[in-house]
């Protein structure tokens, strides 16, 4: 699969590094522009590519953003991302670095408001990148093992589609449910966020 990542920082060139070492193609797009971007185009090799946002999201089958939360609402045009699985792995934390509150809201709904027509998964926002760089590739004894992620979001086919990502990367993946309720376990300031729970416990924690 063709995989958009705008936001190219340690999260999104670690997720760019262990995409591509699964036989994923990759668009790169930061706000630098594309020549930012030549060193670790040339680090990953054919397979990846590196755009302006639009054409990322012009090109690819999946978009993830992992730009800071604020910047998200203006990033695209409304229309640029109509029917696209959008991968919301956004932390959105204040200026003091503390999770942000949207009221009765997640804030993937938020997102949701920005881009009403994508189809917005939750997703790869709650594990820090060091353990994402290496975690999918450690055996483990039982696929019960694995170390989650999660999926949250109101379209099944997407959550779907994502899930298969997180599975090629060697990881579990989970739905935490809808965009709404599902979002907000993920956030930095709900139970799952920053905790690298394997499926099993992952799974027993949403169930109890």
């Amino acid at each position: 699969m063709n995989t958009g990542i705008i936001g190219t920082g340690r999260i999104g060139s670690t997720l760019a590094r262990i995409l591509v070492a699964a036989g994923h193609q990759v668009v790169l797009a930061n706000a630098r522009g594309p020549r930012s971007l030549d060193p670790l185009v040339a680090e990953l090799g054919p397979d990846a590519q590196a755009a302006t946002a639009v054409q990322a999201a012009e090109r690819a089958e999946l978009l993830v953003l992992m730009v800071p939360f604020d910047r998200a609402a203006a990033l695209l045009p409304a229309g640029a991302v109509d029917g696209t699985v959008l991968v919301d792995a956004m932390n959105a934390f204040d200026d003091r670095g503390m999770p942000r509150g949207f009221g009765p809201k997640s804030s993937s709904e938020r997102v949701a408001e920005w881009y009403p027509r994508a189809r917005i998964v939750k997703s790869l926002n709650t594990m820090h990148f060091a353990t994402l760089a290496v975690a999918g590739s450690v055996p483990r004894a039982t696929a019960a093992e694995r170390l989650a992620h999660y999926t949250a979001g109101d379209d099944a086919k997407a959550k779907e589609i994502v899930a298969g990502i997180i599975a090629d990367l060697g990881f579990a993946p989970v739905d935490t449910g809808p965009l709404h309720s599902g979002g907000i376990l993920q956030q930095p300031d709900g139970p799952l966020f920053n905790h690298p729970f394997t499926e099993a416990q992952a799974l027993a924690w949403i169930s109890h």
